[in-house]
């Protein structure tokens, strides 16, 4: 048994497909990666610590050279493929919250809990120096939500603009390379060795796991959903077929990622059976095609739909000055009261879903070829 195992083994790895490569490396020299990191001190107040900020600048430049991406780390231990594969520990906190909020989800005697985001980064704490209309929006919703006795967590993603230490980094995506490859949670950040910190995923993944319901409030952004919102969405690709266990790929390892999704992946939706609602605005043209796009996304994650009246896109000023889109909002009740019973429309499918009265056609159907 053992000798056919390593033949099997072998085998595996011999038919595995090689990762393609050949692109131009994007490593920088020494000086190049000084300026680039001493760029940041270009404040006066800097001046003075000319002496602390070489030495600081010979620690980055050491970290980038090695390539330090997890500098701090633990064995994984028992329940991983590999016990002995070094964890970052960045990435074992992010997992310990994810588990946490899965518990509070699935509490059936806790409150029932919703996900409100706003996808605008505009505000007036930063250049706009005013607030969105899907601020103002969210706000409508969560008076209601909150009012029939929904906990809502609101996430404003305008603060990727204006609060500091705030980013989400864009996708790498490893999915493409190999299913396996896509850890949840992201494993690709924070990479300390290419100063790719501060990412506020983190804190994202377990406000969509503990979510019974998930709101998104947008504008359109030519013809596409905003700039924080499209971030989201592609950071959420480990939610849904994401593998939680980096010690089976040993890390990073594109050509062991390959091998294992061609074992047979089980594509697990860690975001099934959680309720949506959408709500897009514009001005001119596009709303329509956002709120699909944006429904068949998370339809594609397993996720289901509150409801019709829950899925909304309008236009607000349309073909009107951008100065007065505010007060066009003002003006139209109508558009106020569709987001409040999109609102509403939620929390119905919310209370009927844990009273098991929502059942929705196919669910237990196999997947002929899941992805």
């Amino acid at each position: 048994m053992r000798v056919k195992q390593i033949i099997d083994s072998a085998a595996a790895v011999l038919t595995t497909p090689a990762p393609r490569t050949g692109s131009a490396s994007p490593r920088l020299d020494e000086a190049e990666f000084r300026k680039r990191f001493r760029s940041q001190f270009a404040d006066p107040a800097y001046a003075p610590l000319q002496t602390e900020l070489d030495r600081i600048s010979d620690a980055a430049w050491d970290a980038y050279l090695h390539e330090r991406k997890s500098p701090r780390t633990r064995r994984a231990g028992p329940g991983y493929a590999d016990p002995e594969y070094e964890l970052a520990l960045d990435w074992i906190t992010a997992k310990g919250a994810i588990e946490a909020a899965q518990a509070r989800h699935d509490d059936g005697d806790g409150p029932l809990r919703v996900l409100l985001i706003n996808g605008s980064s505009r505000s007036e704490h930063t250049c706009p120096g005013e607030l969105s209309k899907s601020w103002r929006l969210c706000q409508l919703a969560r008076e209601i939500l909150e009012g029939e006795g929904a906990t809502v967590a609101f996430l404003d993603l305008s603060h990727i603009a204006s609060e500091y230490g705030r980013h989400i980094h864009p996708c790498k995506a490893c999915f493409s390379t190999a299913a396996a490859l896509c850890h949840w949670p992201c494993s690709c950040y924070p990479n300390y060795s290419l100063g790719q910190t501060h990412d506020m995923m983190n804190d994202i993944y377990p406000l969509w796991v503990e979510a019974h319901g998930v709101m998104i409030v947008t504008p359109v952004n030519w013809y596409s959903p905003s700039s924080p919102v499209k971030l989201m969405m592609d950071r959420l690709v480990c939610a849904d077929g994401g593998n939680p266990d980096p010690s089976l790929t040993h890390g990073k390892n594109a050509r062991a990622a390959k091998r294992e999704e061609l074992k047979g992946w089980p594509y697990p939706r860690h975001l099934k059976g959680r309720l949506f609602s959408v709500i897009v605005h514009g001005d001119v043209e596009g709303a329509e095609n956002v709120r699909r796009s944006l429904c068949d996304w998370m339809r594609f994650m397993h996720m289901e739909s509150a409801g019709a009246e829950a899925e909304l896109d309008r236009y607000i000023g349309y073909w009107k000055p951008y100065a007065t889109s505010h007060d066009e909002l003002d003006r139209d009740e109508a558009l106020q009261d569709e987001v409040r019973n999109a609102a509403r429309t939620l929390g119905e499918a919310l209370r009927n879903q844990r009273a098991g009265r929502l059942r929705q056609a196919g669910q237990s159907l196999k997947e002929p070829r899941p992805k």
